[in-house]
């Protein structure tokens, strides 16, 4: 009890610890056999799903031994597989030596517990795979305040399966009436306790990250957020378009923290562009909510970049997944344009026909890897961001040489020129930073009126 006590205690980490998080989901298992389950209406191809589980439990460490699929009209409710089915993993759990069977689909706490028993082993979902690589990948304070609470939502109704010992706590007096308290409900006190403490620190996180958007909104420059399924090369096309040295791997989630760099296009304007948390097909619902405070910086953004692999066989459903996710943070409708990475891995007649709301949107070809196309996808941001800019025709005068390099920095430029009273310049103007310039507008001619004879 002391032992949970203090892991409880050892989660409120400073910024430059590195303890490993604690709970259900600490460490990965070291050689494991993956299950799934083939039922009718599924909306990804079983051995589709099957392969990216793979890479995700290779991402996390885990070596994969075998894969068995059965075909189900329906879930079983109590182990999900047929009782058949699951001695015939029994056997191959003790025939390949494993630590752990892997589930490509969400277990109820019932089935977890279940299918431990029948196995022998220890039992992971799709779910707990992707918490332990978003734990090994944490590195900020806030990343791992989010990955804890995800883990915490995560471990509350599968507690059971820590502990052997859940008889009731006695006292020492002869006279005490009744047998106490489960030690189950005092663990789960425990973690309950451990879940509002990290809600609480995460609140101060959003109400932080608030204000910044604030501050940004009214004196920064445009914001464009990166978003995409995860592995699709969008750390690669930050490190491109911003000169950036963020880490980028062939590897699921290789990066969890959010970067944020400034961009600088070639007319002068400046954006700030941010590489957000890659998405994957069924993305957990504790991962969505555990990281409200990341993902409302997408929701907050003025554009979207869409990177999607196009070079991927499965890329439509790549596209659709990271739609839905948009679509469950209140991104759905956003600006946006799409950013048809890995082009240099197709053939140059290949014509990719999008489905879903990327085919109606602004597209660009590119390599993150190798630049090509890059300037086609500046180009497309540039002119998405100028449909939310204010038009402005302004005379600035020669004593106000500030707003000349402002409109330089935040805006688009289409004239200009240098006049007896000053510098005349036609273009386009965030609108946080339009107000100094409505005043130095110049009058639109009027029109001619045509007489009738």
């Amino acid at each position: 009890m002391a032992e949970f006590e203090n892991k409880l205690k050892n989660a409120g980490l400073n910024a430059d610890e590195e303890k490993p998080l604690s709970g259900l989901l600490s460490q990965a298992p070291e050689r494991a056999i993956l299950i799934s389950v083939d039922m009718p209406g599924a909306d990804w191809a079983v051995e589709e799903s099957l392969d990216e589980l793979t890479q995700l439990a290779t991402t996390a460490g885990v070596t994969c031994v075998d894969r068995v699929v059965q075909k189900l009209a329906r879930p079983h409710p109590g182990t999900l597989l047929g009782s058949g089915k699951v001695e015939e993993i029994a056997e191959l759990v003790s025939f390949h030596n494993c630590d752990a069977v892997i589930f490509d689909l969400e277990l109820t706490p019932g089935q977890h517990r279940n299918l431990e028993k029948a196995l022998e082993t220890h039992v992971l979902d799709r779910t707990a795979l992707i918490l332990i690589i978003f734990g090994q990948r944490a590195r900020t304070r806030e990343g791992r305040l989010q990955v804890e609470l995800a883990q915490v939502e995560y471990d509350l109704p599968r507690l059971t399966r820590q502990w052997s010992h859940l008889s009731r706590q006695r006292g020492g007096g002869s006279n005490q009436r009744g047998e106490g308290e489960k030690q189950i409900e005092v663990d789960r006190r425990l973690l309950r306790r451990e879940k509002d403490r990290l809600l609480e620190e995460l609140e101060i996180v959003r109400n932080q990250r608030q204000l910044h958007r604030e501050r940004r909104k009214y004196t920064g420059a445009p914001v464009v957020s990166l978003v995409g399924y995860t592995n699709a090369g969008k750390s690669t096309l930050l490190n491109r378009l911003a000169g950036a040295q963020a880490l980028a791997a062939d590897k699921l989630f290789a990066t969890l923290d959010p970067t944020t760099r400034r961009v600088r296009f070639s007319g002068g304007q400046e954006i700030l562009l941010t590489d957000t948390v890659g998405f994957v097909q069924r993305l957990p619902t504790v991962l969505v909510a555990a990281f409200r405070a990341t993902l409302e910086e997408v929701a907050e953004a003025d554009l979207l970049v869409h990177v999607v692999d196009a070079s991927h066989p499965h890329v439509q459903h790549q596209i659709q997944a990271v739609e839905n996710v948009l679509e469950e943070i209140g991104a759905g409708g956003m600006p946006m344009v799409v950013a048809l990475n890995k082009a240099d891995l197709l053939p140059a007649d290949t014509i990719l026909q999008l489905g879903g709301i990327a085919q109606t949107l602004p597209q660009a070809r590119v390599s993150a890897l190798t630049g090509d196309g890059i300037d086609n996808l500046l180009s497309c941001i540039s002119e998405s961001l100028i449909k939310k800019f204010v038009p402005l025709d302004v005379l600035i005068p020669y004593s106000r040489g500030e707003l000349v390099a402002q409109f330089h920095q935040f805006g688009t430029i289409e004239l200009e020129e240098y006049e007896e009273n000053g510098t005349h310049l036609r273009g386009y103007m965030p609108a946080n930073h339009s107000g100094p310039f409505m005043a130095l507008q110049i009058p639109a001619l009027p029109r001619k009126v045509r007489m009738r004879a």
